[in-house]
């Protein structure tokens, strides 16, 4: 329980004193219910870690397939220091200061959400709300770094279901800009991020256009403009590469932020759907020689599975909530597809792109419980939004699975995790503190329950 103490000044007021009296009753009185409704629901970042602490008992779920019974985990300094079987670790309770003992409980990775405009849009419908877009067809130079929002009221609800880091991505024009790895807890984004930059994200032109109930429902028209966009990408990448290259003096801020696709050190996420569009965004990988290429979308990935395996190309697959693209598709195709993707030996994690996309952020286990039981062997369905997710994302050397040495980022759940009925995140941390659960929808649900419980 965290009690809290206020210290109120005043003026001097030439009223009565009965009056004076009863005007700093009141504006205590409301101060403190203020006060109560903003921390509940906007809690405070969780700082720095400066306790030791064991977990023993309960499931590990480790992230990239390995389960781990009756667990003994060590953390210190924000790391893990051992995630073993108690029968197989030797451990001294009095090295650590906090021991949480589990019983059924599960503990898995924090899972990642790859793709999303969570912390870059508040509400949809509020211009001012929305920093995720720029105008204009070509803006690598665009950070989605600084425009990251650690106040977001959406944040909080997003934990709440164990989702711990997001890819805040950039959207619009043909190249949106610079995504950056953050971990959902803050007090800036200077406090929040945990890679800067990661890459750059292109939105291939498709052949067909996708329309919804608004205009054709279920249909698509030709693009007209595809090839002509083909062409300007091809161009850009052209001087972008001669810039690269030493061809210029003169400074060009976007040619600068696209020297890390060609030397590797940021990755190029492609943004398509189509076989025809993803074999054709293979050979701009292979015309360009650039090293980290990432497919986001990739509805038709397992039908192209060689054009990805040969290039090594990994696919941030989007939306498995979602209807077929096609009018023939089976209905159940975009849940299959992740199954379809483990069978061919392909790299893929999960996103929660599309509609509503910053605040459905929280369902993204559940879309891999979907996943699970179209197929995927349920290890495998966690790995798709841990372990498997930070490999793409180039952070699995510090984040994803439960390894030694990893950042102590995980979570506590009574339930399976992945189950909408028994998920019930118990306890969540990041860099090994533990951060507060509390979120405006619980708030809300509090306030209500007060109401009609009588």
């Amino acid at each position: 329980m965290i009690v809290t103490t206020i210290t109120i000044g005043f003026n001097r007021w030439t009223e009565p004193a009965s009056t004076i009296g009863l005007k700093r009753w009141l504006i205590s009185i409301l101060l403190i219910f203020f006060g109560f409704e903003v921390y509940s629901q906007i809690p405070t970042p969780a700082g720095k870690v400066k306790k030791s602490m064991l977990i023993l008992g309960g499931t590990a779920h480790v992230g990239d397939g390995r389960i781990v019974k009756n667990a003994a985990i060590g953390v210190k300094n924000g790391h893990f220091t051992f995630v073993e079987n108690q029968m197989f670790q030797r451990v001294d309770t009095k090295e650590f200061d906090t021991i949480i003992r589990l019983t059924d409980e599960h503990i898995y990775p924090g899972f990642i959400a790859p793709n999303t405009t969570l912390g870059l849009r508040e509400v949809d419908a509020v211009r001012a709300t929305r920093d995720f877009d720029d105008v204009g067809l070509f803006n690598p130079n665009v950070r989605s770094l600084v425009a990251y929002n650690t106040d977001s009221r959406i944040i909080p609800t997003i934990r709440s279901n164990g989702v711990l880091l997001a890819q805040a991505t950039p959207r619009g024009g043909l190249i949106s800009g610079s995504s950056s790895i953050m971990q959902l807890d803050g007090w800036n984004w200077e406090d929040a991020v945990l890679k800067s930059d990661d890459g750059i994200h292109l939105n291939w032109p498709e052949r067909f256009v996708q329309h919804g109930w608004w205009a054709n429902p279920g249909g698509s028209d030709r693009n007209k403009k595809e090839e002509k966009q083909i062409v300007k990408i091809e161009k850009f990448f052209t001087e972008a590469s001669a810039y690269y290259e030493g061809g210029s003096e003169k400074e060009n801020l976007r040619f600068e932020a696209m020297k890390g696709v060609f030397d590797g050190s940021k990755r190029l996420y492609i943004h398509c759907n189509q076989a025809r569009a993803i074999v054709l965004a293979m050979e701009l990988k292979r015309d360009f020689d650039i090293p980290n290429v990432v497919l986001v979308g990739g509805y038709d990935a397992y039908l192209v599975p060689e054009a990805l395996t040969d290039n090594d190309v990994p696919v941030i697959y989007q939306r498995p909530h979602s209807l077929p693209h096609r009018d023939d598709d089976p209905i159940h195709l975009p849940y299959q597809i992740p199954k379809k993707l483990q069978d061919a030996g392909i790299l893929y994690c999960l996103d929660m792109s599309g509609s509503m996309e910053a605040m459905n952020q929280r369902n993204l286990p559940f879309v891999a419980g979907t996943a699970h039981a179209y197929g995927l062997d349920k290890e495998q369905a966690i790995a798709a939004i841990s372990g498997n997710a930070a490999k793409i994302l180039g952070i699995d050397e510090t984040v994803g699975t439960l390894d030694a040495g990893k950042q102590a980022t995980f979570f506590i759940s009574k339930g399976d995790a992945l189950d909408m009925r028994t998920n019930k995140v118990r306890h969540a941390f990041i860099q090994g503190a533990e951060i507060d659960l509390d979120n405006p929808q619980k708030a809300l649900y509090r306030k209500f329950k007060s109401k009609y419980e009588n």
